[in-house]
Order: structure tokens, then C-alpha cells, then sequence
């Protein structure tokens, strides 16, 4: 039985190293997306994958706040403190920052941790569902940043840019 168990370990054997743990991220993401969809409809999907950004946008809002001992951000203090806070997971660039009497609208390219995966599965698409987590997260932690002084924010998904390999996307900040 020893050598049975000693062949058949050897066969199986699979150094840690060779682990794919993104692969396996986009696999059980996908499949997240399309099975929450099919039990519980589109909106309960969008609802679920907002509210997954939404948490840990609090978080690093909160986290900001502490360190910098302050209640609340102008908006360019607050997307640069927050995009240097998140230089892990995102890359973004502005294209153009607009102002009107009712807001401040800033295009954006952004590259973020979600694009990689997105682009292996054939049932996501760039802006759709699963980026809902993404404006969650960004309109949360903008919100919180800036308090009082926007009523409301959002972003929202313009186009994909395949050729700079980004998102092109907007920030809307309501005065």
C-alpha cells in the first residue's frame, strides 16, 4: 500500500508555486456573477456586487480620514490621496476634467485589478455587472472623503479603450 500511495503521490504532485490562484479568481468569479443572476434576477446581482464595493470603500474612506486628522476632502486632494492609496489595484489617468454650475465632471482611463480577469472569461464584459463593485467602492469612498460639500457622486462606465487597454469612465461630483 506504501508504494501504491508513494506512486500515486508522485503523479499527483503539484508544487505550491504552480498554484494559479488569479485563474481560479476569474473561474469562480465568473461563475459568482452568472449563477447570483439566474437564482435572484438583475437587479438583486447589482444590487449584491454594489454593496461588495460599498464596504470596503467605508474602510479606506475611514482609514483616510484618520490619517490625515481630517473630516473632509477637496476633490482633487481626495482622488490624488485616494489613488496613491490604491496604486496596488488601479491605474488611472485623466482625460478631462469639466466643470458646470451643478458639478465637476472628470473622464477617466482606468486599469483596474478587475480588468485582467474580466478579459479571460468570455461571459464578462468590460463596464457591465461585475464592475458594478468598482462604483460601489469609488462612490462610497469619494462620498465619505468629501462629505458635505457634494450631494452626490457617481461614476459611470463610458467605454472600453482596447487599443490603450482601459476603461474610459466618468466622475460625476454633484455640488
Amino acid at each position: 500500500m506504501d508504494t501504491y500511495k508513494k506512486e500515486l503521490n508522485e503523479r499527483i504532485f503539484n508544487p505550491i508555486e504552480n498554484i494559479n490562484s488569479v485563474k481560479g479568481f476569474e473561474i469562480i468569479s465568473e461563475s459568482l456573477v452568472y449563477k447570483v443572476y439566474d437564482v435572484f434576477g438583475r437587479n438583486s446581482l447589482l444590487s449584491i456586487l454594489y454593496q461588495t464595493g460599498v464596504f470596503p470603500g467605508t474602510t479606506i474612506a475611514e482609514r483616510i480620514k484618520k490619517e490625515y486628522n481630517k473630516e473632509e476632502f477637496e476633490i482633487v486632494e481626495a482622488l490624488v490621496i485616494l489613488m496613491d492609496e490604491l496604486k496596488e489595484f488601479y491605474s488611472i489617468q485623466i482625460r478631462d476634467i469639466e466643470q458646470y454650475n451643478d458639478r465637476y465632471r472628470i473622464i477617466i482611463e482606468n486599469y483596474c485589478f478587475l480588468r485582467k480577469p474580466i478579459s479571460h472569461r468570455e461571459k464578462l464584459d468590460y463596464g457591465k455587472a461585475f464592475c458594478r463593485i468598482n462604483k460601489g467602492y469609488f462612490e462610497t469612498a469619494f462620498k465619505k472623503l468629501l462629505g458635505d460639500k457634494i450631494k452626490k457622486v457617481e461614476i459611470n462606465f463610458l467605454k472600453n479603450d482596447a487599443e490603450k487597454d482601459v476603461c474610459v469612465e466618468e466622475l460625476n461630483f454633484y455640488l
